[in-house]
């Protein structure tokens, strides 16, 4: 890995973390005195990713053109680092005509058919949506993959030892990626999951299965090399689970009384840990931290101003875009 390499998974990881932070300050400004879930530009459940940056960075850093990522109900950094575009993305959680799915998905549904980026609400359902995108794939003779995210408590679906079934009998391109941020909502992994390690259960399909600790981009990036190497080569699927961070709530308006780690959350951040290695490595400058931080801001208040000076949907247009 070089110093370019770090660089640009920083960036990335900065450039994420500041929406999320402007969509959080965005979605809660007009819902108070009285919380208001359905109030304001941006009405309904907001699930952001702050915290689980790494996961997201250190997969997409190896995809191409071509390559897939189907996402969870926590969609933002993978959409992001996988590159779909702000502006559309920023639209469609704000409603707006010009939004990936003109305004009538939000921010659990977007879809971007020219990045093959898709995200659900429903747990593990990306799973085999995966195996259905490597299956074409592999019959069209590219060497693109799909990946397919889910978090660990998702590890308890049946899609999900569905899907891990069906892409080690068909030998698929896939690239199957828990995010383990230790906590299904509000239920702590450990009174779930009788196993310690999600990645343990890629034995009982003959696939490899790698856990990384410690919300590492670096370990990540190696990890997730590995597997994406694996299935271009046609040597089939791999299963990568990733301890990572939910800085915030399940959603935004989560009191998360439920937690017994929050004391210690933010000296975990991943962020500020990841530029003091870059700094004390040489990788990172004050000034070129600064840089990145201002790059971001900037092009995040242009996705926002983007989105609020779109157009909303008129009522005769409901049933357009509707399979009937």
């Amino acid at each position: 890995m070089t110093s370019l390499d770090r660089l640009a998974m920083y960036t990335e990881m900065v450039r994420i973390r500041q929406y999320e932070t402007r969509i959080m300050q965005e979605y809660h400004a007009d819902k108070t005195p009285a919380w208001d879930i359905g109030a304001g530009l941006i009405p309904g459940e907001m699930h952001l990713s702050a915290g689980q940056e790494p996961a997201a960075v250190g997969v997409c850093a190896h995809l191409k053109k071509g390559d897939a990522v189907t996402a969870t109900h926590r969609p933002h950094h993978f959409a992001l680092a996988h590159g779909v575009d702000m502006n559309a993305m920023t639209a469609e959680i704000y409603g707006r005509t010009t939004g990936l799915c003109k305004g009538k998905g939000g921010h659990m549904h977007l879809f971007d058919p020219e990045n093959h980026f898709s995200c659900s609400g429903i747990i593990a359902q990306g799973y085999p949506v995966a195996c259905g995108q490597a299956m074409a794939m592999k019959r069209r003779g590219t060497d693109n993959v799909a990946v397919a995210v889910t978090g660990e408590g998702a590890a308890n679906q049946g899609a999900f030892h569905e899907a891990l079934n069906l892409a080690a009998v068909w030998n698929l391109p896939v690239v199957f990626v828990i995010e383990d941020n230790d906590w299904a909502i509000s239920v702590p992994r450990g009174e779930s999951t009788a196993n310690t390690s999600n990645a343990d259960r890629a034995a009982g399909y003959g696939i490899p299965g790698v856990r990384v600790e410690n919300n590492d981009v670096e370990a990540v990036f190696e990890a997730a090399g590995a597997a994406v190497d694996r299935a271009r080569a046609g040597e089939g699927p791999s299963l990568l689970e990733i301890h990572t961070l939910r800085l915030l709530g399940h959603f935004e308006g989560d009191a998360q009384a439920y937690r017994s780690d929050l004391e210690t959350v933010d000296e975990r951040d991943p962020i500020p840990r990841y530029a003091a290695s870059l700094m004390e490595s040489g990788d990172l400058t004050e000034a070129q931290a600064e840089e990145v931080k201002a790059a971001a801001d900037a092009e995040v208040d242009a996705a926002i101003q983007f989105a609020i000076e779109s157009p909303l949907p008129q009522p005769e247009d409901a049933l357009d875009d509707v399979f009937a």
